[in-house]
């Protein structure tokens, strides 16, 4: 998962940056509303949890302009706010859950897992691709009877194609998704073709048909037409 953490409580955010990273996903934080405001707008995530009050603006703010622009990120709103008023408000102006503080790191992840899973994968956890399985809890892959064994960058890379299936999806999209924002810096996407290389190579050998087609000029498609 590729997860933005708003929020200004240093110690709150810390821990739930180390949290879902201990579990290899990737985090990326912001800490006032200018900050997320800029990262929303370069960047998508699987999910972004989002605290209403923020120095510099309000968090609803923040909702109002995902929505507007119809981005697809889900939004999990953390709050110390506790009305009723407030829960609605949120919801209605497009969040996908609201969790009030304090809370469970362990009910945070949980939820925002099924936020992805209903957004994604349409509420699974099992995703099928043909001959393809997927167990997303387990984050066990096979072909048929037969377990491929893939790396957790090989793996966040499958789902990723899986989940934009027929469409072209450009190496920076790609890079950006599995690395975070500080790909930028990267010189070249070499590390990509090496990436998508091992993946197509291990699910053929494994006994799938190869779905992973290049769009030359423009990035990769997985898909089966």
């Amino acid at each position: 998962m590729k997860i933005l953490i708003i929020e200004d409580e240093e110690g709150l955010r810390e821990s739930i940056e180390e949290y879902f990273t201990d579990d290899n996903n990737i985090c990326e934080t912001a800490k006032t509303y200018t900050a997320a405001l800029s990262k929303i707008n370069l960047y998508r995530y699987d999910c972004i949890l989002l605290d209403i009050t923020l120095p510099g603006g309000s968090g609803m703010d923040i909702l109002k302009v995902l929505k507007e622009n119809n981005y697809p990120d889900g939004v999990l709103i953390i709050s110390a706010k506790n009305s009723l008023d407030d829960r609605i408000d949120g919801l209605n102006l497009g969040a996908d859950d609201y969790l009030v503080k304090p809370f469970h790191l362990s009910e945070l992840k949980a939820r925002v897992s099924a936020i992805i899973r209903r957004k994604t994968f349409n509420g699974s956890n099992q995703l099928i691709f043909n001959e393809l399985a997927i167990d997303l809890l387990a984050k066990e892959v096979k072909v048929g009877q037969n377990q491929v064994k893939l790396t957790r960058k090989e793996y966040a890379l499958l789902l990723y194609f899986i989940a934009n299936k027929g469409k072209v999806v450009s190496k920076n999209a790609i890079a950006e998704h599995l690395w975070g924002d500080g790909i930028d810096l990267a010189d070249n996407f070499d590390f990509i073709y090496s990436h998508i290389k091992n993946v197509r190579k291990k699910l053929v050998e494994g006994g799938c048909r190869d779905y992973i087609q290049a769009a030359y000029g423009m990035g990769y498609k997985f898909s089966d037409q």
